[in-house]
């Protein structure tokens, strides 16, 4: 049973306020019934939020917790004035303190992106999305020059989530190929990787871990034994270290985790959330 109701209210998608409200209600054990209100972007749809805000103050007995990215002032100003939840405002509480000691007004932007068409940071992070699904699990050695990072590992190590991960959050043209027994009877890298060691980067996992994660996709196999597990890792790891090779175990990290490690190793210029 939910302990409190969040609203998360934007003008835009909302992915900031939600994001950043997360990462404050982590500190707390409880576990909130989230509402989202993206989009609202007019007085009209910020009465209707005061409304149901205000309901589920009633109804619950509690106020509820409101964090707010609103730009624009008058929606603000609904929000503020009729709300009887606890209100957070992002924008208020941090941008406007900035305005004040740099001695500037902010773009009062609604979103990431203000126009999509415009930005090349959005072009570019769409273009490297499918720059990681084009080179996703070794599918493609065309353009491996235009990556910015190359991801080697077992599988189901975590190569994927996290190449997909630094394409969508970072823009990073992210490639990741499977290390296999073909390599491991090689004892070198896949030959097409050769050319761009200083762009690799390697994951591994505990065998116990990879085990369980390989049974729930072909239980009771071979490719998940244990045993199976054990030599693969190993085998990957020795070549590693022979070829030079940062890496990292996935086994108790986050995907932000991982990604994070990998921009500080290769491209921490790119470190920007």
């Amino acid at each position: 049973m939910h302990t409190r109701t969040v609203f998360f209210v934007s003008d835009g998608t909302g992915i900031t306020a939600e994001t950043f409200g997360n990462a404050v209600l982590a500190q707390f054990e409880m576990k909130p019934r989230h509402v989202r209100l993206p989009f609202t972007d007019t007085v009209d749809k910020a009465h209707q939020a005061v409304r149901q805000i205000n309901h589920t103050a009633e109804v619950e007995g509690v106020r509820p917790i409101v964090f707010t990215t609103l730009a624009n002032m008058d929606v603000l100003g609904v929000i503020e004035t009729g709300c009887k939840g606890m209100l957070l405002d992002m924008f208020g509480t941090f941008v406007r303190p900035l305005e004040i000691e740099l001695a500037m007004k902010s773009n009062h932007r609604i979103g990431r992106f203000s126009d999509v068409s415009k930005s090349k940071a959005y072009n570019d992070r769409i273009a490297a999305i499918d720059f990681s699904l084009q080179h996703d699990d070794g599918q493609s050695h065309r353009d491996l020059e235009g990556a910015d990072v190359i991801l080697v590992g077992v599988s189901r190590s975590g190569k994927t989530p996290t190449s997909l991960y630094l394409a969508m959050q970072h823009g990073l043209k992210a490639a990741n190929y499977p290390l296999i027994p073909e390599d491991f009877d090689r004892r070198q890298l896949p030959p097409a990787l050769s050319p761009h060691r200083k762009k690799i980067f390697g994951l591994t996992i505990q065998p116990e871990r990879l085990s369980e994660i390989r049974n729930e996709r072909r239980p009771n196999s071979r490719y998940a034994s244990l045993e199976n597990c054990r030599h693969e890792i190993s085998e990957a790891e020795a070549m590693m270290r022979r070829a030079g090779i940062r890496w990292l175990s996935t086994t108790t990290k986050s995907i932000e985790e991982i990604a994070t490690t990998i921009l500080q190793e290769l491209r921490p210029e790119r470190l920007v959330y």
